[in-house]
């Protein structure tokens, strides 16, 4: 399965367990907290993780199995879950029928904290672990102020141009970060480049996802880049509709009749688009199809700076583990230079340690997707976007189950041909009340 799949399928699963997670929350406070204890550090422990490409199921299989053979003392069991179900197992599963370690969707993690069902990290795997985990991985594994959560990899999100076809159309394209196209300068682009193809088409944006995961990770960046947002100060209201989201969003609306359904999954290998809304799950695929023709291009600035999305799976440790040492163990050799590189061979993603990133020359200097690296090096969070900032995680709350589902409902409506304005107001007010029904989720 490859990425793109994985976010529209997580996506209806974090959609799913938005209610659950809303649910569970109102009676979390009154529950007692779960309780890891550390244990000798030996025996079996059992990690959950999704079921994602083959060539990452190879992977997780190859590093539990020479993680079991490299000592006698700890033995693992893996157990591999659909990635449609994933994200709807853990949410439904009670904190003490939970694995030791669990993958977890980055923005699901403060949920999971909040429901008791994870435990700090820093007790139990190595400070050489944590310290070589990149700002990233550590940004989007930290709520309240502890560590729950680190990642094999990022992710990587732009936009993939066809050189052959942007030149042909005489359509100049940007080179880095800095001269990004304005969302004028996009639309323009956009609208050459189809009058030059049979169809029309130049675009692909993944429409079919659009009402999924996809939809938040693909486009929030663009409400922040227009100087908008997702939520802030624990409120939708004034941030999710404030006039620059609903301008961004309705900027958007109006690229519809230049984009590809792309049913077949190849607009734009194929050649029926010159441009594509992509993340690093797709570098495979289309540098074979394109070859020195591909190009890695940052998204659309919308008046703020270009901005990205960014954010992966992670691993934590359940609060329920009785064998917290074995567990810190397994995820040290987990994060080693060795297995996230296989990982991160086998599936295209930055790796989300400082030793493997550097040493990607994929995501380097004079690599092919040098410039999503460089993304990644100036990376902040949603609470904090700055012009300087280009990779924005999303935000780390509770709530994010239920900002994601109205934000991508909304998106959806919107591309639709709702009204922006409409539709962002009612997700606004949605999400409020859910932080209101919540108390915060304090």
């Amino acid at each position: 399965m490859n990425r793109k799949r994985s976010l529209a399928r997580t996506g209806t699963a974090i959609l799913a367990a938005g209610l659950a997670a809303g649910a569970l929350s109102a009676c979390s406070q009154n529950s007692s907290a779960g309780s890891s204890q550390t244990g000798d550090g030996t025996g079996t422990i059992n990690v959950w993780a999704h079921q994602g490409q083959d060539s990452e199921i190879a992977v997780m299989q190859a590093a539990v199995s020479s993680f079991n053979s490299s000592q006698s003392k700890i033995k693992v069991n893996l157990r591999l879950i659909s990635s449609d179900t994933y994200t709807s197992t853990i949410t439904n599963t009670p904190k003490d029928k939970l694995p030791d370690v669990m993958e977890m969707d980055g923005p699901t993690l403060a949920s999971y904290v909040y429901n008791q069902k994870l435990s700090p990290l820093k007790q139990y795997v190595s400070a050489s672990t944590v310290s070589n985990a990149t700002d990233g991985s550590t940004a989007e594994g930290t709520y309240n102020g502890d560590l729950y959560g680190l990642a094999m990899y990022d992710s990587g999100l732009g936009l993939y141009g066809n050189k052959k076809l942007l030149d042909a159309a005489g359509v100049a394209y940007p080179k880095s970060a800095a001269d990004a196209w304005t969302a004028d300068q996009f639309t323009t682009a956009v609208k050459a480049l189809a009058s030059k193809s049979p169809a029309g088409k130049s675009l692909d944006v993944n429409e079919s996802s659009l009402g999924n995961e996809w939809a938040t990770y693909a486009f929030s960046p663009l409400v922040e880049s227009a100087g908008g947002g997702l939520i802030k100060d624990n409120k939708a209201d004034g941030t999710l509709n404030s006039s620059a989201s609903v301008k961004a969003l309705t900027t958007v609306q109006g690229w519809k009749p230049y984009v590809d359904s792309n049913a077949d999954g190849n607009a734009f290998p194929n050649g029926r688009v010159a441009l594509a809304w992509g993340g690093h799950w797709n570098y495979p695929t289309y540098s074979k199809a394109l070859g020195s023709d591909l190009v890695a291009l940052p998204l659309p600035n919308f008046g703020g700076g270009t901005k990205t999305d960014a954010g992966s799976w992670t691993f934590g440790i359940s609060s329920g583990t009785k064998n917290g040492k074995a567990a810190g163990a397994f995820l040290d050799a987990l994060l080693s230079d060795r297995n996230v590189k296989a990982m991160t061979d086998a599936n295209g993603a930055p790796p989300a340690t400082k030793s493997a990133l550097a040493a990607d020359k994929l995501y380097q200097p004079g690599g092919a997707l040098a410039l999503w690296g460089d993304q990644l090096n100036h990376a902040c969070p949603a609470t904090a976007v700055t012009p300087s900032c280009i990779a924005v995680y999303r935000p780390v709350t509770p709530g994010y189950p239920t900002i994601t589902a109205k934000f991508a409902g909304a998106l959806s409506a919107i591309w639709g041909g709702s009204d922006a304005k409409t539709q962002l107001d009612n997700a606004a007010k949605a999400i409020d009340q859910a932080y209101t029904d919540n108390s915060n989720y304090q």
